[in-house]
């Protein structure tokens, strides 16, 4: 790789004392090789808007990595974090693969659905990873620390950074709190493709949760069992994106699943005052006043949800049209 000469950082960007001789000859090479770390350039020169120089979460729990075994203690200083009861030791079992000394990107992402927490991919972004920290979000990192050729995946945690300082600070193998440069970070970052997740409480929204990135996030947990984890996600989502249907729809389902049907009702007389035209909508909230025993109601909204003769869900509207003639005693 042909690097450009004099291409040089603030002094302070690359100061560690707890850098190891490999990693201070990285540095050097690092710092007259833009291409290497262009994210790193790039937040020298415009560091993200509205997120503070410094941040750091001095309260995310720490737990001693063993060899091998950096996966579980990683996830679990992001679950304890996260309000869950959790323990390294547990997770083992979940996330370690002993055929391969290590965990799976899928298995970390889909621990954390076990224990009721909403685990996001970040985009593969420093500015992403930034802004979660600032947000109180310590982020889950898969790091290649190897040198050279030498290739050795590393789970850590980042819980802070300090801009004016060029470091970032990360809960990583035994150490509570590693410094570590901006430029080496994203070095050895980028190696795994600037992987990175976040486990949430249900009723929280990552600070850089896309729409339809959440949504898939929220319906994964939901499908490991979770239903009440998955009412307050979903009630949580639709404060910030109160136009999804497929949201609303979902957080309705959950309710009825739980037998709350007044609760059910609520969330699709909001989606209906949305979505007037919502076949989707109008059946299932037709369904939910049928079961409650107000059938004169429910016919009339089935019969909206009927006029739309070419939808897809024309059947599953005449199917409950015909049932809510039933309970009414009277044929078609």
């Amino acid at each position: 790789m042909n690097c450009p000469s004099g291409t040089v950082m603030p002094d302070a960007w690359y100061g560690s004392a707890r850098l190891t001789a490999g990693a201070f000859l990285l540095l050097a090479a690092l710092s007259g090789c833009a291409s290497l770390v262009p994210q790193t350039m790039g937040l020298r020169d415009t560091w993200p808007a509205g997120v503070a120089l410094r941040s750091e979460l001095a309260e995310a729990p720490f737990f001693p990595q063993q060899e091998y075994q950096c996966g579980p203690a990683a996830l679990a200083t992001a679950l304890v974090h996260a309000g869950a009861q959790v323990t390294p030791e547990e997770l083992v079992k979940l996330v370690y693969v002993p055929a391969r000394q290590g965990s799976l990107q899928i298995e970390m992402l889909a621990a954390s659905r076990r224990y009721g927490r909403v685990s996001y991919r970040l985009a593969p972004r420093f500015d992403d990873l930034l802004r979660e920290v600032a947000a109180g979000n310590p982020v889950i990192v898969l790091q290649d620390i190897g040198l050279g050729p030498m290739t050795q995946w590393h789970y850590a945690v980042v819980i802070g950074f300090d801009y004016p300082a060029g470091e970032l600070y990360l809960r990583s193998g035994e150490t509570k709190r590693l410094a570590i440069p901006f430029t080496v970070f994203e070095y050895t970052w980028k190696r795994g493709d600037y992987w990175a997740m976040v486990a949430m409480p249900p009723g929280r929204i990552p600070a850089t949760a896309s729409e339809p990135g959440y949504l898939a996030a929220i319906s994964a947990m939901e499908r490991t069992g979770e239903a009440r984890a998955a009412i307050s996600a979903y009630s949580a989502f639709l404060e910030r994106w109160p136009d999804n249907i497929t949201a609303s729809v979902a957080l309705a389902n959950r309710h009825y699943a739980l037998g709350a049907l007044p609760e059910a009702e609520a969330v699709l007389r909001r989606a209906d005052a949305r979505h007037p035209d919502s076949v989707v909508v109008l059946n299932n909230l037709a369904q939910v006043l049928s079961d409650l025993g107000r059938n004169d109601e429910a016919l009339a909204l089935i019969e909206r949800a009927m006029r739309p003769v070419d939808s897809p869900f024309a059947a599953v509207a005449r199917e409950t049209h015909a049932l809510i003639l039933q309970r009414m005693g009277r044929s078609r």
